[in-house]
């Protein structure tokens, strides 16, 4: 059983054999799929362009399955990846259009030419390495499930099945390529060793070199997804790397393929191959680490462009590059002392040399930033950039010689003297739009100026240590200019002249008065919850005050209907149409102003209350005491106009600065 077992396994490894299968199975599937009701939902009726465009392609196709072996030696990395992206596009385009026309359940033909196709990519995958052969076999795979779900829903159970073996075979099939090729190397190192030339001898090393770092390339995508893993369960804890692991790649790769890697390189140096095992380790080592910084990037996740996707990138460069400092460089470097053992100065050249450019592209990127725009955003990341690069400057020591620490040195000294500049600039940015345009709202809203400068001096206080320390180290020529504090001063007297300029351009005082309130009562309240603690915040009580005192000033004009000279008295009759002549006056302007403030919004509710309750103790009062001194006069309209006429007056203040009358 077990001999069987053997020489079925044998078999299942020569490439005629697959060649075979791969080409029954091609013009099997090409044939069935021309009878099934899919192709006639897809393309329409037959006619003779039909079947002789599709002939040229079946013979082509057949063909290609037959002699795709050749393909195994002359696809470079370009035709990979053109061949990949090709192969990517028509099948998406095959199932868009394919699931847009598809008709009822799909026929036995349709079932048959998918299994088919199957085997024929699980074919393609044991002959060629084109860079697609693998998805097109899972996208085949797909297909055939969707079809026996449309069937019946219970057939998916055939399906996952029948998926599940297939796929089990195939990395079984690449397991036993693998134990083949090592026995292989092992016995044509003997053979070169005892043999052949140098030449000879090189090669086979090579050879078995490039099947070890074939065989851990497998595992290599588990680095990356390994490491997000951790950084996932870390961001639990604020994304701060409670500890790190140096052996992190080591843990990440099977030991004994590790191990192995380790006896081919002793050999190979051995033999005095060392240039030429160092080249193919940096190589391989190179285009892991850029792999695995690209997925932690995770570019393909974010769709966007320009201003949103340069703002991606900078959040992940602040993560990735902590990552990589940590975690991945001191990873690379255990890993290069452990397969060359023994050869120190070697292990170190070769962790240099892999780690040299992943660290340039990332000074490279931080570089770029600094070259945008000024704006406040900007500024931040840039500070960000800054107090990263600046913590990990000891790490960058212990690592790399002094040639590459210098140039990240020359980096960190650029984020600097951009904060710097960029800190200076906008003292003037903040303020480009000129007077005559700034224009409060119509509600006497905050101005967005004033929440726009808020923000930005709440983003200056929470820096203000770091950024006291870049003024410190990267100082101005101008003397004593170069303070976090200086510069919130100037920004806030800055600030109260824009506001006056704005608040004078309206002539309603009450409206002016509003506004002022509005803005200085947000900043007060702002600058509170920033913990901005400077002297220019002290007068913002004081100036709220003074203008809630001139608005309700502004007020005491309604009351002149309410008072009444001796002279205006006259006979009876008279009086009592006059007096109720100046309360129709009185109600009439109250209600003018009413409609027009309520349309305003206060920032703050206890603000909006205190005026509420000084106009009722202004108003009321003068109110009922004019009733009250002539209530005699009025007679039986002094307890209406007492009743109704206070109710409302008080009612109404209630409501404003809420924005009703919107």
């Amino acid at each position: 059983m077990r001999l069987l077992l053997t020489q079925n396994t044998r078999c299942l490894t020569q490439v005629a054999v697959w060649r075979f299968v791969g080409f029954v199975s091609t013009f099997v599937g090409l044939l069935f799929y021309a009878l099934s009701s899919s192709f006639n939902y897809l393309f329409g009726e037959w006619s003779l362009l039909k079947i002789f465009l599709y002939s040229l392609f079946s013979v082509f196709i057949c063909l290609w399955s037959l002699f795709a072996k050749v393909c195994q030696h002359s696809a470079s990395l370009r035709f990979k990846a053109h061949s990949a992206f090709t192969v990517l596009t028509i099948t998406s385009l095959f199932s868009y259009f394919s699931e847009k026309v598809a008709k009822g359940k799909p026929d036995a033909y349709s079932l048959i030419s998918c299994v088919a196709f199957v085997i024929m990519s699980f074919s393609l995958s044991r002959q060629t390495e084109c860079g697609f052969e693998v998805e097109l076999f899972y996208f085949f795979l797909g297909c055939l499930i969707v079809l026996l779900m449309k069937i019946n829903l219970a057939l998916a159970i055939v399906g996952v099945g029948f998926t599940y073996s297939l796929v089990i075979l195939r990395y079984s099939l690449n397991t036993v390529s693998y134990e083949n090729l090592e026995v292989q190397a092992e016995h044509s190192v003997a053979i070169d060793v005892i043999s052949l030339s140098t030449d000879n001898a090189r090669n086979s090393m090579m050879q078995r070199l490039m099947a070890c770092m074939k065989a851990l390339g497998m595992d290599n995508s588990n680095v990356a997804s390994m490491l997000l893993e951790h950084k996932k369960r870390k961001r639990k804890y604020g994304y701060k790397l409670v500890s790190v692991d140096h052996n992190y790649v080591i843990d990440a790769l099977p030991s004994e393929k590790v191990n192995e890697l380790e006896e081919t390189i002793k050999l190979m140096v051995g033999d005095g191959f060392e240039k030429e095992c160092c080249d193919e380790y940096c190589n391989w080592r190179r285009k892991s680490l850029e792999e695995c910084l690209r997925n932690l990037f995770r570019l393909q996740e974010h769709k966007r462009e320009g201003k949103e996707l340069e703002e991606y990138i900078v959040k992940r460069w602040i993560k990735v590059v902590k990552v990589a400092l940590r975690i991945l460089f001191p990873s690379e470097r255990r890993l290069s002392g452990r397969v060359f053992s023994g050869l120190s100065s070697v292990a170190e050249l070769c962790f240099i040399e892999v780690c040299r450019e992943a660290t340039i592209q990332l000074l490279n990127l931080a570089d770029a930033v600094v070259s945008g725009s000024p704006t406040v955003w900007r500024l931040s990341k840039i500070i960000d950039m800054f107090e990263r690069l600046h913590d990990l400057i000891p790490e960058f020591e212990s690592l790399f010689p002094e040639s590459l620490v210098n140039e990240v040195m020359a980096v960190h000294d650029k984020l600097g003297e951009a904060s710097r500049d960029m800190f200076w600039k906008m003292e003037d940015i903040i303020f480009l739009m000129p007077d005559e345009k700034v224009i409060a709202e119509a509600d006497g809203w905050v101005h967005p100026l004033t929440k726009y400068v808020m923000g930005y001096l709440d983003f200056t206080h929470r820096k203000q240590h770091i950024l006291d320390q870049i003024l410190v180290q990267y100082p101005y020529d101008e003397a004593g200019a170069s303070s976090v504090s200086n510069q919130i001063d100037r920004i806030m007297k800055q600030l109260e002249r824009k506001l006056v300029t704005m608040s004078e351009s309206y002539k309603d005082p009450a409206l002016r008065h509003f506004i002022m309130m509005n803005n200085w009562k947000c900043i007060q309240i702002l600058a509170k919850e920033s913990g901005l603690n400077h002297d220019c915040f002290v007068r913002c009580i004081e100036i709220v005050q003074q203008n809630r005192e001139l608005y309700i000033s502004s007020w005491k004009t309604v009351l002149e209907f309410l008072k009444v000279e001796n002279n205006e008295l006259g006979e009876p009759d008279d009086t009592v149409e006059s007096l109720k002549d100046k309360l129709t006056l009185f109600h009439k302007h109250f209600k003018d102003i009413f409609v027009t403030q309520s349309r305003w919004i206060a920032f703050d509710k206890q603000l909006s209350e205190q005026i509420v309750i000084s106009l009722q103790n202004i108003l009321l009062p003068a109110y009922g005491n004019f009733i009250g001194r002539f209530q005699d006069t009025l007679g039986k309209h002094a307890y209406e106009y007492i009743k109704y006429g206070m109710f409302d007056i008080e009612d109404q203040l209630n409501h404003l600065f809420d924005g009703r009358g919107q």
